[in-house]
């Protein structure tokens, strides 16, 4: 067995949506992302609800009717599901999953599936922990100061469903002695290097950082898709200034955190630069906050219901009871509610 040493955006595109890749394959991925990690959409049915809500406010900003809703990164439909079931009444929409897999069985058959988002659409596009998902290099800062793409060994050949041999981390610089081994490669330059220095500057020696433009391009197209609504990113992020300093790159199978392995056996995955993303559109208006703040305003909240309830309608007391739960649970400072919401206002939105 030959080896081959890739970038990570490289490697980690095979991996995820190649032909045998983790999104793809019915093999390695049967039951979707679902089975391999939990989102939002999966903790509560409140966030569909609330992600209705927000298109029935784009729809009425806009003076639709008819209102179209994008859910990119769609996994198997989960989201579009929850939406149109807690639609309010009278409001029309046309619902768009966008995924690189197949067409879920049983799927609504008002969802229109497709590869990549409908264009000249207005309403609301949805992108739910997706631009975690879109392959960046890896650059890393060797002895010299000199910050380099990080190469990982891809054995040729190999086809291996299971987990990893390796699990332990491996010192800066140094390669590890099974798959997904790492080198450091050239040194970074043109415009990821210019993208380092605007957003993510290295200088110290180990220090590691995703390169995030081609999150960047993959935003920008996605708000460009619109021709007026709202456009929002919702996923594992930071801001400048704030920034890990061995970065976030990481894997996930069956529900537990994996070394990142390229081989189509994990999802692999790292938190987004937002702030990057939203400068990186050149119309609308863009606003960045946290999940707390968002579902705050879309009535999504944790407190208990008062008590006196509890003795004039026990059965709706446990009710809200239980939806102040799952609200907590959507809005926990250290949990789902420190995730990054980019808002992207296009047009009459």
């Amino acid at each position: 067995m030959t080896e081959e040493w890739q970038g990570w955006r490289e490697a980690a595109g095979t991996a995820l949506y190649g032909e045998e890749g983790f999104y793809r394959s019915p093999v390695r991925s049967p039951e979707g992302p679902a089975g391999h990690f939990r989102t939002s959409v999966h903790a509560s049915p409140l966030f569909a609800r609330a992600v209705a809500g927000l298109l029935a406010r784009t729809a009425a900003k806009l003076g639709l009717g008819t209102v179209a809703l994008v859910d990119v990164g769609a996994g198997r439909g989960e989201l579009l599901t929850g939406v149109l079931a807690a639609l309010p009444e009278g409001l029309e929409v046309v619902p768009y999953g966008v995924e690189v897999a197949a067409r879920p069985p049983g799927l609504d058959p008002r969802i229109v599936w497709c590869a990549e988002p409908p264009r000249g659409v207005s309403g609301l596009l949805f992108a739910n922990e997706w631009l975690d998902n879109v392959p960046v290099d890896v650059a890393e800062v060797d002895g010299d100061g000199v910050a380099r793409y990080v190469q990982v060994r891809m054995p040729e050949g190999a086809e291996r469903l299971g987990p990893p041999d390796a699990q332990a981390p491996t010192p800066a610089g140094q390669a590890r002695t099974a798959d997904g081994g790492e080198r450091l490669g050239p040194p970074v330059t043109g415009a990821d290097a210019e993208w380092l220095e605007r957003w993510w500057p290295l200088s110290v020696p180990g220090e590691r950082a995703e390169i995030g433009l081609p999150r960047d391009e993959a935003w920008a197209g996605a708000v460009g898709s619109l021709d007026a609504g709202l456009a929002v990113a919702v996923d594992y992020a930071h801001v400048r200034g704030a920034r890990p300093p061995f970065g976030t790159l990481t894997g996930f199978r069956g529900g537990r955190e994996v070394h990142p392995v390229p081989d189509g056996s994990c999802d692999l995955t790292a938190h987004v630069a937002l702030d990057a993303c939203a400068a990186a559109v050149a119309h609308g208006v863009a606003e960045l906050t946290d999940q707390r703040t968002a579902l705050g305003r879309l009535g999504v909240s944790g407190e208990r219901p008062p008590l006196s309830l509890a003795a004039t309608d026990p059965a709706a007391y446990v009710r809200a009871l239980a939806a102040a739960g799952e609200a907590a649970e959507l809005t926990a400072r250290g949990g789902l509610g420190d995730f990054g919401w980019l808002l992207h206002r296009v047009g009459a939105a």
